[in-house]
């Protein structure tokens, strides 16, 4: 299993950060003591929904950036910004100019030409804080377990390339020049969130939604690894809040938003995918490291090898995170609400799922072992 195993996790994680969709409402919590002005870029993605939903319910005054073009239902008393992240692009950032927020949330660059055009010009304008979603896949290696935010970062040998690669072996690298795009516009006035996998209601890329979904079509369900393997995911909706608590803090730092607390196992994910399943006639078929090096590579989400190149990449320290305020909600939670969110999408869609082994090849797997 160790071919290319950090760009399968490079591109799993870039494809899911590009594609996700929207997420359900979070509760509202108590209003901020001090209203704030503040700019968000998206709002109509994976985590702008709930981000934009956090913030309205703290009585902050949202302003949203984005295209106009998907989800233009969404919040609809809120200002709208309509441009593009690309300067080159019609429109493009123009709108931004001479534009002035307390607080930034930008969870949609990807290039840093974007994010340098656009930080630059809003820190011209004398806007405050930036809030930047970077990714785990920042990090030049996966193999050190517990690492930190102090791990080397990843690097490009051409800093001026704007394209993922075939393979997303870009995107960490890519991700890295944005946060320093970002930060130095804003002359250090900058949180730099790292999240792993981000998962729960509104997940496009059905790459977690795979797993409750499988148990729950029954039979008998090929997983990798062992029990206990280590898993990192965060949840949407505490991701969000985690970003707000940060930004109102002005906090002045990088941390991986990776959760849960403490050690969240493999097995323990399997397990409450079986009990949602609701009863049916399901087992499991653990496949070990070895026995998945016969079958050859095969299409897991979220998963990854608690060895080698990847033995880290599920056991990031969270500490920074947690110091600021991160909390985690139970995975059953996470995996309940996911499929209650998936239930509500058109058939259609929910035939046609975006990552995970098809029933064929899963029963080719299975014939082997």
């Amino acid at each position: 299993m160790r071919t290319d195993r950090r760009e399968f996790l490079t591109a799993s994680l870039a494809a899911g950060a590009i594609l996700a969709t929207r997420a359900h409402a979070t509760q509202a919590p108590a209003q901020s003591a001090k209203p704030l002005d503040v700019l968000v870029f998206g709002g109509t993605g994976l985590i702008g929904p709930p981000l934009v939903e956090l913030l309205v319910a703290r009585g902050h005054k949202v302003v949203l950036f984005n295209r106009g073009k998907t989800k233009t239902d969404l919040f609809p008393d809120l200002e709208r910004i309509v441009g593009d992240r690309d300067p080159s692009k019609d429109r493009g950032v123009a709108g931004l100019e001479g534009r002035k927020f307390d607080l930034v949330f930008d969870d949609t660059g990807y290039y840093p030409r974007h994010v340098r055009t656009s930080s630059e010009i809003l820190a011209k304008a004398g806007s405050g804080h930036i809030v930047f979603v970077s990714s785990i896949s920042a990090y030049a290696k996966n193999d050190v377990v517990g690492a930190d935010e102090t791990a080397e970062l990843a690097r490009l040998a051409d800093p001026t390339v704007e394209t993922m690669g075939a393979q997303y072996e870009n995107y960490g690298g890519l991700k890295v020049l944005c946060e320093e795009a970002a930060a130095q516009a804003f002359e250090g006035r900058a949180t730099i969130v790292r999240p792993g996998y981000i998962v729960g209601p509104g997940d496009s890329t059905d790459r977690f939604t795979y797993w409750p979904l499988r148990f729950r079509r029954g039979g008998q369900v090929l997983v990798p690894g062992a029990p206990t393997d280590p898993i990192q995911v965060i949840d949407v909706r505490d991701l969000a809040d985690l970003m707000v608590k940060v930004g109102e803090a002005r906090a002045r730092l990088a941390l991986n938003a990776c959760g849960p607390k403490g050690k969240l196992e493999w097995g323990q994910v399997i397990e409450e995918c079986q009990k949602a399943a609701g009863g049916r006639d399901v087992s499991v078929r653990w496949a070990s490291l070895a026995e998945l090096q016969k079958l050859g590579p095969l299409p897991f989400p979220i998963w990854a090898p608690f060895d080698g190149e990847s033995k880290g990449f599920h056991t990031w320290s969270n500490q920074r995170a947690i110091a600021a305020g991160a909390t985690f909600r139970p995975i059953a939670a996470t995996i309940r609400d996911t499929l209650a969110w998936f239930d509500t999408l058109p058939e259609e869609r929910r035939g046609k799922l975006r990552a995970g082994l098809t029933a064929e090849l899963e029963a080719q797997a299975l014939a082997k072992l």
